[in-house]
């Protein structure tokens, strides 16, 4: 187990021909891209967390019935830096570097008063965006790197705080139902204003700006206080309707007087993250026309969230349904020292993973009584009046032990039934990959032994008219000394196994990645 963690993976830039067992669609053609952590020992150094290794693309290319693999590392001003100076010198989230000779990618520790504040790294490992024809590699700094999917090479870098005034964003956006990317971001700086925002980022610029960026066009959608000037919360993705943006401020949050001064301390910026379980949940639903946020105040109980699933409207209200957990231990789980030989039995998560749905009633009626319940939809879910106006909510639970969900993404914003998504029950490593039907609560699973399934991506066959219509690909590691990875690719309707491509390589884990279908590669091209 150890080594699907921590040894370093060798890149692999040439295509290497999977052998493909069972029987692939025809229709599949296109790119499946990930993104995740390949490299965590450089020299005589080693990262804390795995989640701060050195990003490693890797591909499967779909033509023609035959399959392809490739991965690169990401050639970023971290990975240069690091490579050259032959250990650790740009600071991750999880681990901080000393002495630091890349000024100019990583910089000073900052005064709090200067308004001044560290330059992230620009080690893009988490997930992939698509904006217009191109394609960036994301994290949750301020950096993004373009590469080119078929070939998985580094091309410029992009740094969102030129156009918008963040130092941290999502690295999962949504896309509306013209291309353009709506994303948030944290904005820290501003005398101590601190503040949420959602920004959009056009998929094309006008004819005669060809030459521009479609970033230079970016627009501040809104903008939300942080109900804590100096600890705003930390958020990994949003919500979206078709009228609104669901936003979640959990207090699960970051001190920013300590970032400020980690550096000096010589401690991590991960350090600087606290869980306040006697704090609320904050939910914020910005309307996407006026642009202004609704005013009525929703909160919950305590909790930490990563992943949202999706968001809906329904007779006045917004139901949306995240992943959520009773407390922060996900990420400690990830620190190397915990995933040793002994990971199995020893790490075992405090609080299980729980999707839970809110149903939050937008129009209810102003005279009812305290204390009663405004949703008016078939849900255990809840929303109570209290005395100063806000209203309570407590969730319906519609599963419990599943993480990395993705939904068919046509339905997005809208009502759905199925989500896909990985197993982990009291491990912090997914086991299996489930789909859950969010209506009924059913269930159907895939998992081996030995083996460990990455984020399951769902791609619809072309004309589909079923929710639930193409395929399921998931990246499979595997443990077992002779037996090599593979992508599975699954019936998405009745989850049985449609065929693998086995690739003699070590594959890495990896966190996020999109399937890219050839006519967009296609137009890349163009």
């Amino acid at each position: 187990m150890e080594t699907i963690f921590s040894r370093n993976k060798v890149e692999h830039p040439e295509p290497i021909k999977a052998e493909v067992q069972g029987q692939l669609p025809t229709w599949l053609q296109g790119v499946l891209l990930r993104n995740g952590p390949g490299m965590h020992t450089i020299g005589d150094t080693k990262y804390n967390h795995w989640f701060d290794g050195l990003a490693l693309l890797h591909s499967f290319t779909f033509k023609n019935g035959e399959v392809y693999y490739r991965s690169k590392y990401l050639r970023s001003d971290t990975y240069n830096c690091n490579i050259e100076t032959n250990r650790i010198v740009v600071s991750e989230f999880g681990t901080m570097a000393y002495p630091d000779p890349c000024k100019n990618i990583f910089a000073k520790a900052f005064s709090y008063l200067s308004h001044t504040i560290p330059e992230f790294t620009d080690n893009c490992l988490i997930n992939i965006m698509k904006s217009g024809d191109d394609y960036y590699a994301t994290s949750e700094t301020n950096f993004i790197r373009k590469i080119d999917p078929q070939t998985l090479e580094t091309l410029e870098k992009v740094d969102y705080s030129k156009y918008v005034a963040v130092n941290l964003a999502t690295s999962h956006p949504h896309y509306d139902s013209a291309g353009n990317i709506l994303n948030m971001g944290t904005s820290i700086v501003d005398k101590g204003r601190t503040k949420y925002l959602l920004f959009k980022i056009p998929s094309s610029v006008p004819e005669k700006e060809k030459k521009k960026s479609c970033f230079k066009h970016t627009e501040v959608v809104c903008s939300i206080p942080s109900r804590s000037l100096l600890q705003p919360s930390y958020y990994h993705s949003f919500g979206i309707t078709e009228n609104y943006i669901v936003f979640i401020e959990q207090p699960f949050k970051l001190d920013i007087v300590k970032l400020a001064t980690a550096y000096i301390r010589g401690v991590n910026w991960a350090s600087c993250l606290a869980f306040h379980k006697e704090d609320k949940t904050w939910f914020h639903f910005v309307d996407r026309k006026t642009k202004k946020e609704v005013s009525t105040k929703f909160y919950t109980d305590a909790m930490v969230l990563y992943h949202h699933m999706n968001a809906y409207e329904e007779d006045g209200h917004i139901v949306f349904d995240i992943v959520a957990y009773k407390d922060n231990s996900l990420y400690d789980m990830f620190y190397l020292k915990n995933l040793n030989k002994d990971f199995e039995e020893n790490s075992k998560l405090t609080s299980i993973p729980a999707c839970k749905r809110f149903v939050v009633p937008l129009q209810y009626d102003k005279d009812a009584e305290l204390g009663s319940n405004l949703v008016k939809l078939p849900t255990s879910a809840t929303a109570v009046k209290e005395k100063d106006g806000s209203i309570y909510c407590q969730p319906e639970i519609l599963c419990e032990g599943i993480e990395l969900p993705r939904v068919n993404y046509d339905y997005n914003g809208k009502k759905y039934k199925y989500v896909y998504a990985a197993e982990v029950q009291w491990s912090p490593v997914p086991t299996k990959i489930a789909k859950l039907n969010v209506q009924t609560k059913e269930m159907l699973h895939w998992g081996e032994e030995h083996c460990w399934p990455s984020e399951p991506i769902f791609v619809p066959s072309p004309g589909a008219r079923e929710e639930d219509e193409g395929v399921v690909l998931t990246c499979v590691v595997v443990s077992e000394p002779n037996k090599a990875p593979f992508l599975l690719i699954l019936d998405a309707k009745t989850f049985k196994e449609l065929g693998r491509a086995t690739v003699n390589v070590e594959m890495h884990l990896d966190l996020h990645g999109m399937f890219i279908p050839q006519n967009d590669l296609e137009a890349e091209m163009e």
